[in-house]
């Protein structure tokens, strides 16, 4: 059953993002952006805990677990230190922020990026 909910709660955010690009004006930065905050929004208001612990990769692999994973980290921090609570989310999502510019630099390094005018 768990695989089922993975793959729905996962897929129901992915449909979330698509659903926004092909409906609204809004373009893809901007709804990677919205996608981040809702998480991280969600994790503050105590509401994206259960969903990541039901849906698990489902809930934390996609980019409102980003948010999320930046959140709680804040969150945590702050319950030791002002300067915890700051450098917190960085700490926890540092994995994430790590691959992504690896594989950033890696694929500029294999493809020849253009800019489009």
């Amino acid at each position: 059953m768990e695989y089922v909910y993975t793959f729905l709660i996962g897929g129901a955010i992915c449909v979330i993002g698509q659903l926004l690009m092909d409906v609204t004006k809004l373009t893809a930065p901007r709804v990677l952006v919205l996608l981040v905050v809702s998480g991280a929004i969600l994790q503050g208001l105590n509401l994206y805990e259960p969903i990541a612990g039901l849906a698990q990769n489902g809930a934390t692999v996609p980019l409102p677990g980003f948010g999320y994973a930046l959140a709680k980290g804040c969150m945590e921090g702050a319950q030791q230190s002002l300067l915890a609570a700051i450098t917190g989310g960085v700490k926890a999502a540092a994995g994430g922020i790590t691959v992504a510019i690896a594989w950033g630099y890696l694929v500029a390094l294999v493809f020849n990026p253009k800019s489009i005018r």
